[in-house]
């Protein structure tokens, strides 16, 4: 689709499409490896548009965490601190592996509030078997890159505690964290993982940055 072929009104969603997954854009790191970047086509733009349209409209009504979590999403690690919590649903991850659903996210983010939780994003995810044209079907490449979380060391059960753990000011577990080998891993008291979930792509909601 070309650009003057896009009605006024798909040309301004497709405008808010990019701008609300700009600032949605994880950030590479140590601990993150993300999809090489396209420049997106007016067609990019136009599916994008209407993928977040319908994703918008399905989670509404989780605007009320409870609701969400009646439904079957519940938060990761919901007691250390995190900018953004992620409620998963096992349920549409698994359906995820196999088919890709707008309305059907993998996870729900929310930021943590003084009431419970504020609905901020989605999220979709992908095998990590999925080439780079199965990531673009499912959501545009060139709208933003998915990512995937690499060389993870996650505390046990029993240490979860200190999963807010410092060392040079940063935590020692999980996709922030400064432990970056499956030695230093071991040594602590967690589990490594080179990959960790699969592939992932955040989608905001009304602009609020999500990583």
């Amino acid at each position: 689709m070309q650009p003057d072929s896009m009605s006024a009104q798909s040309m301004a969603a497709a405008q808010v499409a990019h701008e609300s997954m700009e600032q949605a854009m994880p950030m590479a790191s140590a601990h993150m490896r993300m999809t090489p970047s396209r420049v997106a086509t007016a067609a990019d733009s136009s599916r994008a548009a209407q993928e977040v349209k319908v994703l918008h409209a399905a989670i509404a009504k989780y605007g009320d965490y409870r609701v969400a979590e009646a439904d079957g999403y519940r938060p990761f690690l919901p007691n250390v601190p995190q900018k953004v919590y992620h409620f998963t649903s096992r349920t549409r991850a698994l359906l995820a592996t196999v088919h890709f659903d707008p309305a059907r996210p993998t996870s729900l983010l929310y930021r943590k509030t003084a009431s419970g939780y504020e609905l901020v994003g989605a999220m979709y995810t992908a095998p990590r078997s999925a080439s780079l044209e199965e990531l673009d079907r499912r959501f545009p490449l060139g709208i933003s890159p998915w990512h995937e979380h690499t060389d993870i060391c996650i505390p046990r059960r029993a240490e979860l505690f200190r999963a807010v753990e410092q060392r040079d000011g940063k935590p020692l577990f999980g996709p922030a964290g400064s432990i970056t080998t499956a030695a230093e891993c071991t040594a602590a008291g967690g589990r490594f993982f080179p990959v960790l979930f699969g592939w992932m792509v955040h989608v905001p909601i009304n602009g609020v940055r999500v990583d």
